[in-house]
């Protein structure tokens, strides 16, 4: 496992923190969307309280790290790595938590296939061999939603559910697939949901304990996070080449496999 300063120069070096390629506009742009309510941003979330614009822009200071000042309105933005791999080392004790119960369940899902499951299928992995049972509800679930034309479906791999169209994973937002999954459970929610996207927000939204990822332009996740609707959301660009995130992977399973170990 790196130290903490080279994960912290590995972020920076392959952009999953540091100046990410998210540019300043798109971030603006979805904050605005979502302080006015537009539901694609909330991914499955409601709100206990209003959020406005500013207060958006404020929060994704703090956990995620975008620059602060209101009249940067294009060009570089930025994601703390600290901030990630602070959020890290939280999920990791989260996770560890979860798994030091007798036979815990867990259900992982990703919007992002292209990129993050790189992280959920190692950590998947790690969970099985903890003892974990991985929760497979909702398989070959098929629904059309808005955006799409032909219909999609919920398929695992090797544990982690994703959005298959035609025999190819694909990017979603959508939070029905998860609130489908969590109908079939009948309203036995699992001990952990390890997610993203309209995945993570849904389950949160449910009262599932929640620990997920987010990019710096997915605020509803981090606003579900300060609500107390997730537990934990690791800000970072989910769209990194596959291996990049290698070694904030193995940070997260050796965190876990130490505090298993105590």
């Amino acid at each position: 496992m790196l130290s903490r300063d080279e994960l912290r120069e590995h972020l920076v070096r392959s952009r999953i923190a540091g100046d990410v390629a998210t540019s300043r506009e798109n971030n603006l742009d979805h904050y605005s969307s979502l302080a006015n309510g537009d539901p694609y941003y909330m991914l499955g979330l409601t709100f206990d309280q209003p959020w406005p614009y500013r207060d958006i822009l404020a929060l994704m200071a703090k956990s995620a790290g975008v620059v602060s000042d209101p009249s940067h309105r294009w060009g570089q933005d930025t994601i703390d790595p600290d901030l990630t791999i602070d959020a890290l080392d939280a999920m990791a004790e989260r996770v560890a938590h979860v798994l030091s119960r007798p036979d815990p369940a867990v259900l992982f899902a990703t919007g992002h296939p292209t990129g993050l499951l790189a992280v959920h299928l190692p950590l998947a992995r790690l969970c099985v061999e903890r003892g974990a049972r991985l929760l497979t509800p909702g398989e070959g679930w098929t629904y059309t939603g808005s955006g799409f034309a032909r219909p999609r479906q919920i398929r695992y791999l090797q544990g982690v559910a994703m959005l298959d169209d035609k025999g190819g994973f694909v990017h979603t937002h959508d939070a029905d697939p998860m609130r489908h999954m969590l109908s079939e459970l009948r309203g036995e929610l699992p001990d952990l949901v390890i997610a993203d996207h309209g995945w993570a927000g849904a389950a949160g939204e449910a009262g599932a304990p929640t620990v997920g990822f987010a990019d710096s332009n997915d605020p509803g996740l981090f606003v579900g996070e300060a609500e107390g609707k997730i537990d934990v959301v690791v800000p970072l660009d989910d769209n990194v080449l596959p291996r990049h995130y290698t070694p904030l992977t193995e940070r997260l399973v050796t965190l876990v496999s130490r505090a298993l170990r105590v």
